[in-house]
């Protein structure tokens, strides 16, 4: 069975959630014998889509991929603007479009792919709602379609243009049950078929032995954050926060692991360790307090499923519902809403080890049972039968 994904970028080097998301499912599938080809582009940093792979097909762990330049790069200031403009004043259809070819990344060639190849495939899974490739590609090609939306509530939602995006696909694999819920009431999903998917996690085997172990037991007591490191993903308010907690709690070191995209505060518990393996970041996270998660727009957040795997208790924003819901459902955390809520909740749960090691307990058993990737391929196997 030949299965065509469409994903804005991809690569090993391309650690962004749903990019990332998109390519462990793909090699999974291809392990399990399926025929996987990624339809993408050139790009590698999402904020200009500045050209930086080679055009053409290459194969990554068993995946075919064929990248296609992006013609047009992104002046993030000028299209930020433009979005805010757009959200909130009144506008036309020409105007979401114009909208679009500025997100980007704007690829006609990858569209045109699509279209003149769709006989070679027999299924097409589009990655996230929000880009080009995603909207036209999915009027490209005329077999029935899947849609991974990645979605959080955000302004983007609300554009007409999004209706036809969301009445396309005839199936739709969501992240959880939060994002579900926030989809069915904005969009008519009648007659569509849905499942609650997300991502699979590994659980990992002794760390105790890993040669990182005694880097990070020596940084304890230390909170984590894993992750791109920007405002968009609630870092400033996360150093707003830990920087006022420390007054508190001086001997408390904020670990950052990831890409860096913003300035961080001289601090002398601010502790940026660049961007590590995934060995090492499951070290990271074992020996960690808590695991925070900032952000705001989440559809699943696969750095706290990487967390509960390691018995790691999580403190998340709870405006984004998702995170809160891992709390919630899964009893592997809490969460906050503000500066003190922030300050009260990591006192409980420094202060308190046998409740973190319950949370830790209840986030590993939530993730055996929600997102074991045995689970996960079975539901996209389900999914391909069901479309023949």
């Amino acid at each position: 069975m030949k299965i065509a994904f469409i994903i804005q970028r991809y690569g090993k080097e391309v650690m962004g959630g749903s990019e990332l998301h998109c390519r462990l499912i793909a090699e999974r599938l291809v392990n399990k014998g399926y025929d996987c080809t990624v339809f993408t582009t050139t790009a590698k940093d999402y904020v200009t889509w500045k050209n930086e792979y080679p055009p053409g097909e290459s194969i990554l762990n068993g995946v075919v991929i064929k990248r296609f330049d992006v013609l047009k790069p992104r002046d993030i200031e000028s299209f930020n603007k433009f979005s805010d403009w757009i959200f909130f004043s009144d506008h036309g259809p020409a105007d979401e479009l114009g909208w679009l070819d500025e997100q980007g990344p704007y690829a006609p060639a990858l569209i045109q792919a699509l279209e003149e190849e769709q006989a070679k495939h027999d299924h097409f899974v589009f990655f996230t709602y929000l880009y080009y490739n995603t909207y036209w590609g999915l009027q490209a090609v005329r077999k029935e379609k899947i849609l991974v939306p990645t979605a959080h509530d955000e302004p983007a939602l609300r554009l007409g243009i999004m209706r036809d995006v969301f009445s396309l696909p005839a199936a739709f694999m969501f992240n959880t049950a939060s994002e579900k819920a926030m989809l069915n009431r904005r969009f008519s999903f009648a007659g569509k078929y849905q499942d609650t998917v997300g991502v699979g996690v590994d659980i990992p085997e002794r760390i105790e032995s890993s040669a990182s172990f005694a880097r990070y037991k020596a940084l304890s007591p230390y909170i984590l954050y894993a992750g791109r490191i920007e405002p968009g993903k609630g870092c400033q308010e996360l150093l707003d926060h830990f920087t006022k907690y420390s007054r508190r709690r001086p001997d408390l070191n904020l670990v950052l692991i990831g890409n860096l995209l913003m300035p961080l505060p001289a601090h002398p518990r601010i502790r940026y360790l660049g961007f590590v393996s995934a060995e090492e970041k499951n070290v990271a996270m074992a020996q960690a307090a808590v695991t925070v998660h900032p952000s705001h727009f989440e559809s699943l957040c696969m750095a706290a499923l990487e967390s509960m795997a390691v018995r790691t208790p999580l403190l998340v924003q709870a405006a984004a519902d998702p995170l809160k819901q891992h709390c919630l459902v899964g009893k592997s955390g809490l969460y906050y809403s503000n500066e003190g809520e922030f300050a009260l909740a990591l006192d409980l749960l420094l202060k308190d080890k046998r409740l973190r090691e319950t949370l830790g307990r209840n986030g590993l058993a939530y993730v055996l049972k929600n997102y074991t990737w045995t689970q996960i391929i079975r539901k996209y196997e389900i999914l391909f039968q069901t479309f023949g």
